[in-house]
């Protein structure tokens, strides 16, 4: 993928002399020329005729006088003058070192050079060499990179979001903490709308009255509508569906009345097919059904897998991506792949791999890592790093040290959580691909499956930081996936909650001016203390400089 990257750009490179040629003239290229000769000698022409106006108003300004005067006023001050200039300089310069310090780690730049980049430069004309025109190059790979990145830093459903009122806010009660962010709730709400309803709800009442209540912020409020849309109807799908989310306390009791919908929504979905091709109307009726259909089943199967029935889930998720392929935006092969982990099929698992890890189709910390791990577990009994230096590595094992590093790069947060070297949350109910929440969410259920494995982790922990030697520097760069992007940590903190530090790649750099107001700080005071201490000796000293 990174290799496609880099021969887009290198054919755009290669195509703009040649796009560029007709459209200048021989007298445009020499007034160009010109002008840039100009540009490049004029700062030192302004400095040398700066000089010399300088020398001839030498006698109307009375420069000898007052450079005379000047020296009598600074032999004139005392030591107490030096103390108070030195420790108001160490003041100044330290709470200017503060601001910076706060600001980098608030918006991730320096706020000393976001503003000479962004007013100064402009005013010394250092704009012109960063101005590209619409169709240029340059432009058009800026535009991609950005494309690019937004399209990275998409925000996906997580396939194995657990239940709101059986998991989630069992935890509230436990801790006292809300392991969802209003942001990531939101997102859940525009879900349910796009996925449970559709332009034909004013047919049934039910379906106005859940409308409603997908919109609703109130949890005592769309529980309340539920069970207002069951009066009106009690097949009424989506009001079980809401219920067994969030009303129901237990997975037995999810998977009750998840039970209650299969019913209610297969007769709604087989009258839905009757009638598909009598309107546009009736199609996104079906669509909607479609969509009620298989989430029902998804989390029936995800109730088994989760109450130790797990062929059984295995069996529900099989069938739903038979009868529904194109409903693979989903992922139902992520909770396939982790219940046939579970069951230890790891055959089963090589062969969903096979089809889903596929170049043309977007990877996920969940096929990276279980393709790692799948090659992990035929050396990682026997893998030692001493034998291993003094023999080298052998062909399986080479394979499983480039599996891990392929899946780092894709999401370097994974190893620390499954290393246990950060503490593990409830994972979110949707996650960013390559970021801190998918990581959780991933460690949260396959952490288990690792540790099954013998040596799996210890073959990890030796192996996974060598991925950040291969990938090329600055980062911009990317070695077997498109580079970083670097939005993740904004989204992330979306996602997660507030009392969980979110982790970060690649760290940020301090820049220069933090390094300099650091060290302008700690001069000044160091000057203001000892000036302080021996008064005559730095004023000595001041005035002979």
């Amino acid at each position: 993928m990174a290799d496609s990257d880099g021969l887009g750009e290198a054919a755009i490179a290669a195509a703009s002399p040649s796009a560029s040629a007709p459209g200048l003239s021989p007298s445009l290229g020499w007034r160009e020329r010109l002008r840039a000769g100009l540009a490049g000698t004029g700062a030192s022409l302004w400095f040398v005729a700066g000089l010399g106006l300088l020398y001839a108003l030498r006698v109307p300004l009375r420069l000898c006088e007052n450079l005379a005067a000047v020296t009598v006023f600074l032999n004139s001050l005392t030591p107490k003058f030096y103390v108070a200039l030195t420790g108001t300089s160490s003041l100044i310069s330290g709470l200017i070192f503060i601001f910076e310090w706060w600001y980098f780690h608030k918006h991730g730049t320096s706020f000393i050079e976001q503003v000479s980049v962004s007013h100064l430069r402009p005013l010394m004309g250092g704009t012109e060499s960063s101005i590209s025109e619409p169709g240029s190059p340059s432009n058009n790979r800026e535009s991609e990179t950005s494309r690019q990145n937004l399209s990275e830093c998409k925000v996906w459903r997580n396939p194995l979001n657990l239940f709101r009122g059986a998991e989630y806010r069992r935890y509230t009660w436990v801790t006292g903490k809300e392991p969802l962010t209003y942001y990531d709730m939101n997102l859940s709400a525009q879900d349910h709308q796009t996925f449970f309803t559709c332009d034909t709800d004013f047919l049934r009442p039910s379906d106005t009255v859940m409308q409603k209540a997908w919109r609703e912020r109130n949890p005592p409020a769309r529980i309340k509508a539920a069970y207002q849309a069951l009066e009106l109807n009690n097949d009424c799908a989506t009001a079980y569906v809401l219920l067994a989310e969030e009303e129901a306390t237990t997975i037995v009791d999810a998977e009750r009345l998840f039970k209650q919908a299969l019913k209610a929504g297969e007769t709604i979905y087989r009258r839905s097919q009757q009638c598909q091709h009598q309107s546009p109307q009736h199609e996104a009726q079906l669509r909607r059904d479609t969509n009620v259909l298989v989430y029902i089943k998804r989390r029936l199967a995800m109730c088994a897998r989760k109450l130790g029935r797990i062929r059984e889930a295995v069996k529900i998720m099989r069938d739903l991506m038979k009868e529904f392929p194109p409903l693979t935006m989903l992922n139902i092969h992520e909770n396939l792949l982790e219940s046939l982990l579970e069951l230890q099929a790891y055959a089963d698992v090589q062969a969903v791999l096979a089809k889903y890890d596929d170049i043309s189709l977007p990877k996920s910390a969940a096929i990276c890592y279980t393709a790692a791990l799948l090659k992990t577990r035929t050396v990682s009994d026997k893998f030692s790093p001493e034998t291993a230096s003094r023999r080298g590595l052998s062909t399986a094992e080479i394979n499983a040290v480039e599996a891990i590093h392929r899946a780092v790069e894709f999401n370097p947060h994974v190893p620390k959580y499954l290393l246990e070297m950060k503490s593990l949350i409830l994972p979110p109910e949707h996650i960013l691909k390559r970021g801190d929440s998918e990581a959780i969410a991933y460690a949260f259920f396959h952490l288990q499956h690792w540790k099954r494995i013998e040596g799996a982790l210890h073959l990890l922990q030796c192996t996974w930081e060598g991925t950040f030697r291969m990938i090329p520097y600055p980062l911009e760069k990317g070695h077997l996936f498109y580079p970083y992007p670097s939005c993740t940590e904004t989204a992330d903190r979306e996602l997660l909650p507030s009392f969980h530090h979110v982790s970060v790649y690649p760290k940020k750099e301090i820049p220069f001016f933090i390094h300099f107001t650091a060290g302008l700080c700690s001069s000044t005071a160091m000057i203001a203390f000892l000036t302080h201490q021996f008064p005559e000796i730095m004023g000595v000293f001041a005035k002979a400089f």
